[in-house]
């Protein structure tokens, strides 16, 4: 039977007082949106 992975990533300190004020309060910039975007429209066209 496998094992489960083990992800081992723990933010401490300063990065995860940053983590969780991304996640309350994300950016979203222009060039965000335009990748959503082109990756929107390669799904469409790729799809089945």
């Amino acid at each position: 039977m496998a094992k489960p992975i083990e992800l081992g990533l723990v933010l401490e300190g300063e990065d995860a007082k940053e983590f969780f004020r991304n996640e309350k309060n994300p950016v979203v910039s222009r060039e965000l949106v335009g990748l959503f975007k082109r990756g929107k429209r390669i799904y469409e066209k790729n799809r089945f």
